[in-house]
Parts: structure tokens; sequence; C-alpha cells
């Protein structure tokens, strides 16, 4: 936002600058329109756009020609932040059930109901958590123990389970 050239005249220098702060606003700007629900979530995202609008506020004041995009700037800036938070959304889960042993031999054993599998439970907030549970086991009593790992039982989803057998 604020490269300067090194060479050229005085004008030549503030005409470059200008015209890369209007690139940068005017990508800020689109930024912004595309993302602006997710940026609301993001305390960084946040400050970084109403850090970026106090500059280029401060900007205005001595290059007046930025003064036609900052009413812009402004307006998505109030809208991303006051706009009501979003309500409390569901969990994305993945089950993905892993081997935990490579033995042949033990592949070759049947699967009985007593059999525990071994599942690694992704979360939306990209962490994980395994859960040991009975191959005999109803995808209810999945969610169940998967619910009791993470302590909340709202909202939870299975997206895709898998079952190597």
């Amino acid at each position: 936002y604020h490269a300067q050239p090194s060479q050229g005249t005085e004008q030549e220098k503030m005409d470059y600058a200008l015209n890369n702060k209007r690139r940068v606003i005017r990508l800020v700007l689109q930024w912004a329109a595309l993302y602006g629900d997710l940026l609301q979530e993001d305390e960084a995202a946040m400050a970084f756009l109403e850090e970026f609008y106090v500059s280029v506020s401060d900007d205005t004041r001595m290059i007046a020609a930025l003064k036609e995009q900052l009413p812009e700037l402004e307006k998505i800036v109030k809208q991303i932040s006051e706009e009501p938070k979003a309500p409390q959304k569901k969990h994305k889960v993945l089950l993905q059930l892993f081997n935990t042993s490579d033995d042949r031999a033990q592949k070759r054993q049947p699967i009985r109901g007593s059999d525990e599998v071994l599942f690694k439970v992704y979360c939306i907030d990209q962490t994980y958590t395994t859960i040991r549970v009975p191959v005999s086991s109803s995808v209810r009593e999945v969610i169940s123990a998967v619910a009791d790992k993470l302590g909340s039982g709202e909202g939870l989803i299975i997206v895709k389970m898998s079952s190597g057998g």
C-alpha cells in the first residue's frame, strides 16, 4: 500500500503511489464484498479492515484523489462490523475409520460384533480427536460417543463414514 518508486520526478512518484493505493483499496473492497460473512467471524480480519480504513482516512488528508473511494470503504467496514453475529452453526464432523495394525494375519480374522474400531473425528475448526466404539455400533451410538468426547452434542452431523471391510 505504501510502495514508493526510487526514481522519477516528484509528480511521477506521487502518481505511482496514488495508483498503487487505489489498486489496494479496490482489492480490499472486493475481498470484503466477497468474504464479508467470513471476515465478520475473524477478529484479525476485522482489526485489519478497521486499521486499513483509518490509514486510508489519514491519507485522504494529503491525497485528495483518494476521497472518492473512502465512502465505499467506510460503508463496507461498517456493514461488516455492525452485522449481527451469525447464530451458532452446526459443527460438521468427519469420521474416518483407520487401522491400528498392519498385521496381515489379524486382517484375516473374522470381525465380531464385540470388536472395537478406532475413529478419528475431525471437526470443522481443523482439530480432531479419537474415539473407540464397538463394530456393531449404530450411527446414533457413534454420534453419542462423539458428543460425550467433545462435551457437546449440539449440531453434530456425520459428513462421511467409511469402513475398510
